[in-house]
């Protein structure tokens, strides 16, 4: 299993490249950023300098999104970067949540999304693509390598990335939720023609090392919310029951009044008391080291080749060092013993 670690880019912009050689130097593989032009700092920038100031670890947007970039500038940009630090980018990429919403738009219809993988995909692979109604290539690209990875909760998107995607970005780390949505993806991908072992499975949540559960759930109960904006969506499109998505993941939004983007992903989130602890615990990864390998394992068992922790909380340095000191190590320690 690699390891990621999610940033903001909240100014200074030196603390985000700070954290991402931080998380190199303790074995992490990625780094990975939210996307949200007008909430935070430009990520793509801030991308140039971690390339230049690390050797190995990979940069990429958790998640990105059709609307608010064109496709050829976000295939140029990942080339651009590639050309310059070698293949060391992903592109996470979903229909958009904060990026979209905070302008009045709405997130990509489904066609949008998949066309969209596929151009960036071609272009930032060096490789040539009908768009508009032209072949385009970038003249100057050679060899460039770009996988891109899909964010999704829906059965439709859900199908969508084990059709085309090259990887499964699942923001939440809940055991049962993440076993059938793995499941759906690996069966579209087989339905597809596609060997379903080849795809990137990566379980997104936030992680936290310490022994003071009120505390660290308060730190994290964002995140609860900021599921539930997708969730939310879904629950509208197909219901609280009947579309097949578990009802562990619907349920808890019936509280649910409202979101404020001013505090997307932060641990002072004031508008999230609708999240229960049930949740937080479920959909987080929070407590000792042995607690977080026991729950790494589990996800392990199911598949899944990364995982990806937020560091949106009070405690960044000391869960990157417990990190890479002791859980990193064990989950190795556990692949090898399986093999």
């Amino acid at each position: 299993m690699d390891f990621g670690v999610v940033l903001q880019t909240n100014p200074p912009a030196s603390r985000v490249v700070q954290l991402a050689k931080l998380a190199e130097a303790h074995g992490f593989s990625h780094a990975w950023t939210f996307d949200s032009h007008l909430l935070w700092e430009e990520p793509y920038v801030i991308y140039s300098a971690i390339l230049a100031e690390t050797n190995r670890i990979t940069v990429g947007p958790f998640v990105t999104n059709p609307a608010t970039r064109d496709w050829t500038v976000t295939a140029s940009v990942f080339a651009t970067l590639n050309e310059m630090y070698g293949n060391r980018t992903v592109c996470g990429i979903g229909r958009g949540d904060s990026a979209v919403r905070v302008t009045n738009g709405r997130p990509s219809t489904m066609a949008e999304l998949r066309e969209s993988i596929h151009v960036i995909r071609e272009l930032a692979n060096s490789r040539p693509v009908e768009y508009k109604g032209s072949t385009l290539q970038f003249p100057w690209s050679k060899g460039s390598e770009l996988e891109v990875w899909v964010a999704a909760y829906g059965p439709m998107a859900l199908k969508l990335t084990g059709e085309v995607g090259d990887g499964f970005i699942l923001q939440l780390a809940d055991v049962d939720i993440a076993e059938w949505m793995i499941k759906t993806v690996k069966d579209a991908a087989s339905a597809a023609g596609r060997d379903p072992d080849a795809l990137q499975f990566c379980v997104a949540a936030p992680m936290y090392i310490g022994d003071d559960m009120a505390h660290m759930r308060d730190q994290c109960r964002w995140f609860g919310g900021m599921v539930g904006n997708h969730v939310a969506d879904i629950v509208t499109k197909y219901g609280h029951h009947g579309s097949g998505v578990p009802e562990a993941l619907t349920d808890y939004i019936e509280g649910r009044k409202g979101y404020d983007y001013n505090t997307h992903g932060k641990a002072e989130n004031d508008h999230v008391d609708f999240v229960p602890d049930e949740i937080v615990d479920r959909f987080c990864i929070l407590g000792t080291a042995d607690e977080h390998i026991a729950k790494l394992t589990q996800l392990a068992e199911l598949g899944v080749t990364q995982f990806a922790g937020y560091l949106q909380h009070d405690n960044k340095e000391e869960t990157l060092r417990v990190y890479g000191e002791t859980i990193i190590p064990a989950l190795a320690e556990h692949v090898t013993a399986k093999a």
